[in-house]
């Protein structure tokens, strides 16, 4: 089975609502979804969403606009100027309740008003006020609305089984806001990034990370990306400047983890009381308890006895429940632990429906291109429903399986 996807935020040159939204829509979000957002949360006459395709460093990026009627910019405006409109100041309790009036989804409302409960409990500390009472300043109300709720239905509609972010670069200098120059990051956004991995390494004069970028970064992200990962594609979020030498925009993967290629542990025993027969109930025990692989073989053990060497093979984070396995399901007394670097080839699913059923087709990607390789117990299958002698079907499914992948490859590159 294909592993889960993720998506992994890049936010090397910094983080804020826009970049989230254009990021999302440039990696396959539903841009539908978005455009209807003002709609669906009761802000047709008041807010405008636009989408379109940018520059930033010669760098291709998406750049979505909220704009606010009657909001105006002020000098001085920070790179992510979407955040920094002088408009009417609205409490967060307001727009939670617009949350929780709108057409969206339950998690996607519970995900929203986490993020804007954060926003306010930062901007009361920073202020000295009951968060309750807290109206957003640095934050725009409208837009931020927009940018926050956009942001957790774009990752609804990713279809992503968790998020995890790389170290946000903070900028440097300071910022104009709405009582004067505070130094970077703002108060606000420094407490929102309180415990996370910063750095100071990114290109941006000024602030990079705004309030919102950091709130939806705490709020959404599980923390830094697995060890091994594998992206599937990737998508670029334009800030609304365009600064010479570096693309102000934020990246975003969608990934798959690579359990494969990890550390691994080999849990190895030798056994000359156990029956062949019951070597398919350990090898399905053994896998249950988290094995990657399970192999047998004979081996001349003491006083000239036949036996059997069983090594199961692990991540290191299965290690104890394989081995509880191979006490429980086999006659062996002792076991041994080997640990080792595995690095394999990554490997994909493309389901292929045929007359009788579908088929799964492993795909390896090897240097030389793909390499398809129909599940057997699928072809098996299919042969006894269609009367089919299993090496057409799985001829087959190869043929159609490397015709969808190469469509779809194909789609990618253009």
């Amino acid at each position: 089975m294909p592993s889960p996807r993720i998506a992994v935020i890049d936010p090397a040159a910094g983080a804020s609502g826009d970049m989230f939204l254009g990021a999302l829509i440039a990696c396959g979000a539903p841009r539908e979804a978005l455009l209807s957002l003002p709609t669906r949360l009761g802000l047709a006459d008041d807010v405008e969403v636009t989408i379109e395709p940018v520059i930033r460093a010669s760098i291709a990026a998406t750049k979505v606009t909220v704009r606010v009627r009657g909001a105006v910019e002020g000098p001085g405006e920070a790179p992510e100027a979407s955040e920094h409109h002088h408009g009417p100041h609205r409490h967060v309790a307001e727009l939670v309740e617009r949350i929780e009036a709108g057409a969206l989804s339950p998690a996607v409302k519970a995900k929203a008003i986490e993020v804007f409960r954060l926003l306010a409990a930062a901007e009361g500390r920073v202020h000295g006020r009951d968060p309750a009472s807290v109206s957003l300043h640095e934050v725009g109300a409208w837009d931020a609305l927009i940018d926050v709720v956009g942001t957790v239905e774009g990752f609804e509609g990713l279809a992503v089984g968790a998020i995890y972010h790389r170290p946000p670069a903070t900028g440097r200098g300071w910022v104009h806001a709405a009582h004067g120059q505070m130094a970077v990051p703002a108060p606000a956004t420094a407490l929102l990034l309180e415990g996370l991995e910063l750095t100071t390494a990114g290109p941006v004069e000024g602030e990079a990370v705004t309030p919102t970028g950091a709130a939806l970064l705490r709020a959404l992200s599980v923390g830094p990306p697995p060890a091994r990962w594998r992206p599937v594609g990737q998508g670029w979020g334009a800030g609304s400047r365009d600064p010479v030498g570096y693309a102000n925009a934020m990246r975003l993967f969608v990934a798959e983890v690579a359990p494969e290629a990890a550390e691994v542990v080999v849990v190895i025993t030798d056994l000359d009381d156990l029956s062949p027969e019951y070597l398919e109930p350990l090898r399905e025990a053994l896998t249950a308890a988290g094995a990657i692989d399970v192999q047998s073989w004979p081996v001349a053990m003491k006083k000239g006895r036949t036996g059997l060497r069983i090594e199961a093979l692990c991540p290191v984070a299965a290690e104890p429940a394989v081995t509880a396995a191979m006490f429980r399901h086999s006659t062996t007394a002792g076991v041994r632990h080997a640990r080792m670097d595995r690095e394999v080839l990554g490997r994909r699913i493309v389901e292929v429906p045929l007359e009788g059923g579908t088929v799964r087709v492993k795909v390896r990607d090897t240097p030389d291109g793909p390499r398809y390789k129909p599940e057997f117990d699928d072809v098996t299958a299919v042969a006894l429903r269609t009367e089919t002698p299993a090496l057409a079907v799985a001829q087959r499914a190869h043929d159609l399986a490397r015709s969808i992948d190469g469509a779809r490859r194909k789609e990618e590159q253009q």
